[in-house]
């Protein structure tokens, strides 16, 4: 059963019993500009803990339910995922500026945000427009981003990830497309191939500014037995032959999945979602030249 917390509203996502929406209402909007106009964002990125006051200043608007609310659901392994969004009234006030503090303020009272080394910072901002010469995926409009996890590439532990949608123009498709582990048709019969529990060796491109690569496996168990994983497309480099045919059918097992959650997420939402068991993607956009979409991105260990 969630909780009730004044000022939000809070119930089952449509599409899925396992996502939680959570919308702010206006009330409680107007309550949050004050504490965050008192640090603008050199502050809240040079100094640490500016993003503890301003995560403290939303929870205690909520007699302190808030955090335990969004820990509670995180970290429950039959939901595992929110979906954040604000009452229409509050369009003006709620900018790019605004959804960075409140995306701080929420990733804050979950754990510690990773350093990015993407962006230089405990958060990175990225466009996706019509022309793109990245070397990731990240930022191809008219590919689709299969599903996978964050923060495979790095030694940093990953328990979760937030994303918030900043800006968007000219948009059409883009859809985000989410799969929960046990929802996963092929988990059992993937899980149990030893082969998925080899150390793969994850690298990653230049953009990401990680001049190393790690060792580990796609999956492992949590501490009751249940399937986590560790997988994205485009970073593993397999050993041999046997490495490189499992990944391909890991891949085309879970894009042929009838189970994802296929959502249209307006401007000014944010998903967090488990990281261990929660897989996410975007479908291809509408080939456009005045398209643009900016997004936000924090991920995490649990405090």
């Amino acid at each position: 059963m969630i909780e009730d917390i004044k000022g939000f509203e809070i119930s089952k996502n449509f599409l899925s019993n396992r996502i939680i929406d959570i919308k702010i209402k206006h009330e409680t909007i107007d309550k949050l500009i004050f504490p965050f106009k008192k640090f603008d964002l050199t502050a809240i990125e040079y100094k640490p803990f500016t993003r503890f006051t301003i995560a403290k200043s939303l929870d205690d608007l909520t007699q302190n339910k808030l955090g335990v609310l969004l820990n509670k659901v995180v970290k429950d392994r039959n939901l595992g995922c929110i979906i954040i969004s604000t009452e229409k009234k509050n369009n003006s006030i709620i900018n790019d500026t605004f959804l960075v503090k409140l995306s701080t303020a929420i990733a804050y009272l979950i754990g510690n945000p990773n350093h990015d080394s993407m962006a230089g910072k405990y958060y990175a901002r990225f466009h996706v427009k019509h022309e793109d010469k990245s070397d990731s995926y990240l930022r191809k409009a008219y590919i689709n981003m299969d599903l996978h996890t964050d923060g495979t590439y790095v030694k940093e532990t990953t328990d979760w990830l937030l994303m918030a949608k900043l800006e968007e123009k000219n948009v059409e498709g883009g859809e985000t497309a989410m799969l929960h582990l046990d929802d996963w048709e092929y988990c059992e019969e993937l899980y149990n191939d030893p082969v998925g529990k080899q150390n793969f060796i994850w690298g990653s491109p230049k953009s990401k500014n990680i001049n190393y690569k790690v060792e580990h496996p796609i999956f492992s168990a949590d501490e009751n037995g249940k399937p986590q994983i560790s997988y994205i497309d485009q970073f593993p480099e397999p050993k041999n032959m046997e490495q490189g045919n499992f990944l391909q059918k890991l891949s085309d097992l879970l894009e042929e999945s009838k189970n994802k959650v296929i959502t249209e997420l307006p401007v000014g939402s944010i998903i967090i979602a488990n990281n261990y068991f929660w897989l996410h993607g975007r479908r291809p956009f509408k080939e456009n030249r005045g398209l643009s979409r900016e997004l936000m991105r924090i991920r995490g260990s649990f405090f």
